[in-house]
């Protein structure tokens, strides 16, 4: 029950001002820790990594177990909600969708520079500025099916398994690897274990995402085998282990090719992506997070 209620409440009142928000928290307390990091030295930053999640890890965890107790004295359907108001403000999907659909909204109106900028602000840290609108459409369905992974059926699981601690966890190690699991000069080791973490704990996630776009895929009249096929010949030729399973799972189901320039293309050899299938994404994303909580309730009824 508490999963549906925080989906209900997320699709309902969305992200609270970041003065609010749990994640912004994350975020300011990374930012802070940062102030006192070593440099010149891989294996103290590396250490520095790992010193950053045991500190953030231990806030969000006594802050998990804090808010669990309490609703343990309420009575139930007020600890319920208490929790389910807490859950969701681990969730994205309402965000996700409503980004997804600005883009989309900007491309109806034939305005293609306003959807690159919706796409750059909101979706995708690349380049969008010389993307033509196909390209377009591809990179915001490939952050769809990517981040209803980790922005909403992650922390839907991980809640599952050990209630709000662990889906707290599971959004701290996440944002310190978006934070700091880069490649580059500055954060390298830096990040090396935060990003190695995150791609543990979204290994089941990702997985469970792709199949429940594969099942949703026949009730948005996309496709239940060119999902499957892609997912399985596609979803190991992106550089994460994690990202090109829901990715590849979505190309097939709505027979397109999604490609990242340089680096991937899943579905490679099907039709380039047009305004409907960013439509039928965010169909398929809303149809496979319903069956997913549905599933989830089994293991955590309340």
């Amino acid at each position: 029950m508490t999963i549906i209620l925080a989906l209900v409440f997320d699709l309902l009142f969305g992200d609270p001002p970041n003065r609010f928000h749990p994640t912004a928290w994350m975020g300011n307390l990374i930012r802070f820790l940062l102030r006192f990091r070593p440099y010149g030295n891989s294996l103290l930053e590396f250490l520095y990594g790992i010193f950053i999640l045991l500190i953030g890890l231990s806030l969000v965890l006594s802050i998990g177990y804090g808010i669990a107790a309490l609703a343990s004295f309420l009575p139930t359907w007020a600890g319920i909600a208490l929790q389910g108001v807490f859950l969701s403000l681990t969730l994205s999907l309402r965000g996700l969708n409503s980004a997804a659909k600005e883009v989309e909204s900007a491309l109806r109106a034939q305005s293609l520079p306003e959807a690159r900028r919706l796409l750059s602000w909101h979706l995708v840290s690349r380049d969008t500025s010389h993307l033509d609108e196909s390209q377009v459409c591809a990179a915001a369905i490939e952050s769809v099916a990517e981040n209803a992974s980790d922005g909403i059926v992650a922390p839907l699981l991980f809640y599952a398994i050990g209630g709000l601690p662990a889906a707290f966890a599971y959004r701290f190690v996440n944002t310190a690897d978006s934070m700091l699991g880069y490649r580059d000069m500055e954060r390298e080791w830096l990040g090396k274990f935060p990003a190695r973490l995150d791609d543990v704990l979204n290994f089941i996630p990702a997985r469970l995402t792709g199949l429940f776009i594969i099942v949703s895929a026949p009730v948005c009249g996309a496709k239940f085998q060119g999902a499957w096929k892609i997912m399985r010949r596609d979803s190991r030729t992106t550089a994460s282990p994690n990202a090109g399973i829901p990715m590849s799972a979505m190309a097939g189901a709505l027979n397109v090719e999604l490609q990242k320039i340089d680096l991937y293309r899943l579905g490679k050899g099907l039709r380039k992506p047009e305004l409907f299938d960013l439509t039928r994404a965010r169909t398929i994303l809303f149809v496979s997070i319903v069956l997913t909580s549905l599933s989830l309730v089994f293991f955590h009824p309340l």
